[in-house]
């Protein structure tokens, strides 16, 4: 696969705690360069990533993250805050304990309301594969599909394992023809992005594709 179609699949992420805005500002510049779908990051830097980069680049940035058990009401506040900011895309993670606990209406109704704050701009869920059963996998693609979100999303990579081929497998199977597919948390190499994007994936949430290549570049 050529290697511009995978980077415009990938959503080029840094979300770690100690990320400063010069690192930011780095990673919008590799995206603006190697023309990715999106940079995702943290919440505090989406203005100023957006002033910087304008529309040359979608701001992308997380709600919920990463343990998906704030209230509604906060998540609600964090997206409109974000989209406020500029922001075009938003990934939020699901509560986790609500679905464990059979609350498939309580998690429904989350993603409903973020995706109504969303309106038309994209909606990614979260449901951190690794903490799920296959039969919580399954609800969970019946659930964002019902809530019309436009994306399901494997990981945070905050967790104790990202994406994997068999999930990214099973959410084709599972979810509806309008929901896309987010493989995300553990794509090391360019054969593992290619063999996502067969399987199913429309977007790749990782920051070593584009320094696999930068490396080749150099």
């Amino acid at each position: 696969m050529d290697n511009a179609k995978i980077c415009s699949m990938v959503d080029h992420t840094l979300l770690k705690q100690t990320a400063t805005w010069e690192e930011i500002r780095a990673l919008c510049d590799d995206a603006m360069a190697y023309h990715t779908a999106s940079v995702c990051i943290p919440p505090c830097y989406v203005k100023m990533a957006h002033e910087y980069c304008g529309e040359n680049m979608t701001i992308c940035t997380v709600v919920g993250f990463p343990n998906g058990n704030m209230t509604t009401a906060a998540k609600e506040f964090e997206t409109r805050e974000a989209i406020a900011n500029g922001a075009r895309e938003i990934d939020m993670v699901i509560n986790i304990g609500m679905l464990k606990a059979g609350n498939d209406e309580y998690v429904a109704n989350e993603i409903r309301c973020l995706k109504a704050a969303c309106g038309e701009l994209i909606l990614k869920v979260i449901i951190e594969t690794c903490l799920l059963t296959e039969e919580e996998k399954i609800r969970m693609c019946r659930i964002v599909t019902e809530c019309g979100a436009d994306f399901i999303k494997t990981s945070t990579g905050f967790s104790t394992a990202g994406a994997t081929f068999d999930d990214i497998a099973l959410f084709a199977a599972h979810v509806g023809k309008q929901v896309r597919i987010k493989a995300a948390g553990g794509i090391a190499t360019l054969a593992d992005a290619e063999k996502f994007i067969e399987l199913g994936a429309s977007r790749l949430g990782t920051s070593r594709i584009i320094k696999i290549l930068k490396e080749q570049k150099a």
